[in-house]
């Protein structure tokens, strides 16, 4: 089986700008969210397929193609629905890139053991805050 799909869950801001970036790069991206109108996130270029329903459900992650996806990235709003659906990647379909988003840093835990990595927010927009202080200085 061909791994070729790239499959965002969460198309809130960061989710939908990784789409579009990705899609812009040639990916073939498939992006899920639980609610149509999240889709208009999404940039006019991003050329990849829009999947309504909820992930956490087996059967809409099968008809998005996760036995075929090479990269999942989770960044719905909920810490533990994409810690869930990372560990569901990780173990059930042996995605081989899973990249989550996670706003509370402690629940790094849960993805000790694994490949997983964790994408945190806070951390990454404090690096940034510091890089441009220390070049104003």
């Amino acid at each position: 089986m061909k791994r070729n799909k790239f499959i965002v869950i969460g198309s809130g801001r960061l989710g939908a700008n990784i789409a579009t970036k990705m899609s812009e790069m040639g990916e073939d991206v498939i992006i899920i969210d639980s609610t149509e109108d999240a889709f208009r996130k999404l940039q006019e270029s991003f050329s990849g397929y829009q999947v309504v329903g909820d992930a956490t459900d087996l059967a809409v992650l099968e008809n998005a193609f996760i036995k075929h996806a090479k990269t999942v990235v989770l960044t719905t709003d909920s810490d533990n629905t994409n810690i869930y659906l990372a560990h569901i990647c990780y173990f059930v379909y042996n995605v081989p890139k899973i990249f989550v988003r996670l706003s509370d840093t402690d629940k790094g835990r849960l993805l000790e053991g694994t490949y997983i990595k964790a994408i945190y927010p806070f951390t990454l927009s404090l690096g940034e805050f510091m890089d441009q202080y220390e070049e104003g200085e």
